[in-house]
């Protein structure tokens, strides 16, 4: 069907295409990134955007308003996203540490547990604020932790599950 001289011809045309291809490649990237070879070269002009200037955010309520119109059931429902490893109730740890009484607790001071070490140079105890920080992205606020949830972005689910755990203890 074939013989060598054509196959051999269309294995260089193939080699010849890749060839081509690569080339084009090395020069536009030389072309359109020369900083990567070595050159120091300066944008010729730049567009205004506004980055520089200081943009005041407006962050929202406090975790203090939030918790005063905190619901404890509401809390109770998004705390099932925490009791997979979390128990509330006292001296019963699963894979983290009981929650009961942990609003006002010092932190890392459950006996029996083995604490990753990141959260007491954070902070000393478990406020309403360190705990709305800690809730919203716990490898964030305590890096190194080995918490591996990714927090809860509604500030409003934060105020409810703590408003329900401090709801727990006397």
């Amino acid at each position: 069907m074939f013989d060598t001289m054509t196959l051999t011809k269309a294995t260089a045309a193939l080699c010849a295409a890749l060839l081509v291809f690569l080339l084009g490649n090395f020069f536009a990237e030389f072309i359109y990134h020369p900083k990567a070879h070595g050159d120091d070269h300066h944008q010729a002009y730049s567009i205004d955007t506004g980055e520089d200037e200081e943009v005041e955010v407006e962050e929202g309520p406090s975790i203090e308003e939030l918790l005063a119109s905190a619901d404890i059931g509401k809390g109770e429902g998004v705390f099932r996203k925490c009791a997979a490893c979390h128990a509330v109730v006292d001296g019963e740890n699963g894979t983290g540490p009981h929650l009961y009484g942990v609003v006002g607790r010092d932190v890392a001071s459950v006996d029996g547990f083995g604490y990753s070490g990141a959260l007491v140079e954070v902070a000393q105890v478990w406020t309403a604020e360190n705990l709305n920080g800690f809730l919203e992205n716990p490898k964030g606020w305590a890096r190194g932790t080995s918490m591996g949830f990714n927090g809860l972005a509604k500030p409003q689910d934060r105020a409810n599950i703590i408003a329900y755990l401090d709801s727990l203890d006397d």
